[in-house]
């Protein structure tokens, strides 16, 4: 009935058809994320369920022209979301902890997809191509479910210092990975290797990341006294024409958008930009997740007469899933030894590294092109399959770590000041530095409404000069507590 309805009302212009089924996507992925907030699972989970909801597998609302000419959203989202990443790459950050964080990023990341690349083109023998994409893709892990279970919680401490800024790089290193693997993919497809075919698209690469450090220059001059609207515009231009030429040059947009985020965020220390653009960018994340769960093959993943290299899907997903969590939890606690972290951080952080979407779906979709045909639908299956089923138990994992590190509960550890680490534990203030404190701040607030001295009488001044010590030797906090009781008793007035 659907069919014929499209049919009818897009009979001179598939236009019509094309709103109406982002209108369908849109309402549907927020009703998803009603039940989803019920179950405490985050908002990508509702969008990818959703998706295949309104594919052909199911409900088939979304007809397949409309979602295939939806390729664009891939490049637009994937860029939003690097450019968010860029904000956590603060240099005065990173000068602190970062070799540390550097050493157990690499380790956490690369032993998930050492181990992934065994496990398919060694046992499974599933080709090359296949092999190295599927493992550079095992080594990005979603930061949204991890720190929105950290700010649910309000957990702290050293094991979430060390969390947010693994997870922060975690993103730059698969997306390092994916460039080599997509480059030696191309060459294994091709007729050999060529230094050309390896080299040509590292050298894309390192040029989208200069493109996108002189974008982050030029944002900051263009962002000088500009409107709300305005910041949008430019920002959302940029982004675009990174994009744009990324698309030209067939490179991923994401190391230079992500390098434009870094450069604009350390230069301007302007953060109210990004969450400008966390507020404009949902309605397209959502658009995105929901046409990949379109995309999945639902049939190709349960059906035992759909493999690769005779190896059923299903039989690869699952052995992916579990391979890849064993490469975090291993890589992390590696890495957490060698740099000597405490125990609880080295036992339970690679737990909380398990979530994987955003990043690796957008490369999957990428990934697919690049493979094409039957073997490329094949591996975005698996990784969004594998996404919806880390996402379900990401979560859980990741409050599971928090608990048994101690950050968060009874054991947590003392609020600490922001930049210091867990060493550097603040004191809290005595009674005499609270009431100081407090004085300061009326006293100011006092100034900058401009309290008008009304005429007192005998009386108000006799109040007044009651509450003035009598010491001469203390003029000075003499001073700033008149003044506090005197503007205190005027607004009493």
């Amino acid at each position: 009935m659907l069919d014929k309805f499209y049919d009818y009302i897009g009979a001179n212009s598939h236009v019509p058809v094309v709103i109406i089924c982002i209108a369908i996507m849109l309402l549907a992925g927020f009703l998803g994320t009603r039940i989803t907030k019920l179950l405490k699972l985050p908002n990508v989970t509702a969008y990818i369920l959703v998706g295949i909801l309104l594919g052909p597998y199911c409900f088939d609302l979304v007809p397949e022209y409309v979602s295939s000419g939806m390729d664009f959203i891939s490049d637009i989202a994937l860029a939003f979301i690097a450019f968010s990443v860029g904000e956590y790459f603060r240099f005065s950050t990173l000068k602190k902890n970062g070799p540390q964080v550097v050493v157990i990023t690499l380790f956490e990341a690369l032993l998930a997809s050492v181990l992934v690349f065994v496990l398919t083109f060694f046992i499974l023998r599933l080709g090359l191509a296949f092999s190295i994409i599927l493992a550079a893709l095992a080594s990005a892990t979603a930061p949204a479910s991890t720190m929105m279970t950290i700010r649910q919680t309000h957990a702290r401490g050293d094991f979430v210092d060390t969390l947010f800024s693994v997870v922060a790089l975690d993103d730059v290193v698969s997306l390092l990975a994916y460039s080599v693997a997509v480059s030696v993919a191309l060459a294994s497809l091709g007729n050999g290797f060529s230094a050309s075919d390896v080299l040509l698209p590292i050298a894309w690469n390192i040029m989208m990341i200069a493109i996108g450090i002189g974008c982050g220059f030029l944002l900051k001059f263009l962002m000088a006294k500009r409107s709300t609207d305005n910041r949008l515009i430019v920002s959302i231009a940029l982004l675009f024409a990174i994009c744009g030429i990324g698309a030209a040059v067939d490179v991923s947009p994401l190391l230079g958008c992500m390098a434009m985020g870094t450069v604009y965020i350390n230069i301007s220390g302007d953060d109210k930009l990004f969450k400008q653009l966390n507020y404009f960018s949902p309605p397209i994340l959502l658009l995105f997740f929901v046409k990949s769960g379109i995309g999945f093959r639902l049939d190709a993943l349960v059906s035992t007469e759909h493999s690769l290299g005779g190896v059923p899907l299903l039989v690869i997903g699952i052995l992916y899933f579990f391979v890849r969590v064993a490469g975090k939890y291993l890589g992390a606690f590696a890495g957490c030894a060698i740099v000597k972290k405490p125990k609880k951080v080295r036992n339970y952080l690679g737990l909380a590294l398990s979530p994987q979407a955003g990043v690796a779906i957008g490369l999957a979709a990428l990934g697919a092109r690049v493979l094409g045909g039957d073997t490329g639908s094949m591996l975005e299956t698996i990784i969004l399959s594998s996404s919806i089923l880390y996402e379900l138990v990401g979560p859980a994992l990741a409050k599971l770590s928090l608990y048994l590190s101690g950050s968060y509960g009874d054991r947590a550890p003392a609020e600490v000041t922001e930049g210091e680490g867990a060493e550097a534990v603040k004191k809290p203030p005595t009674r005499e530095e609270q009431v100081a404190s407090l004085k300061e701040q009326l006293c100011s607030i006092q100034k900058q409404l401009a309290v008008k001295e009304y005429a007192r009488s005998p009386e108000e001044e006799a109040f007044l000069e009651a509450t003035e010590p009598p010491e001469p030797d203390e003029a000075s906090e003499t001073s700033v507590g008149s003044e506090y009781n005197r503007r205190k008793f005027i607004n009493k007035r």
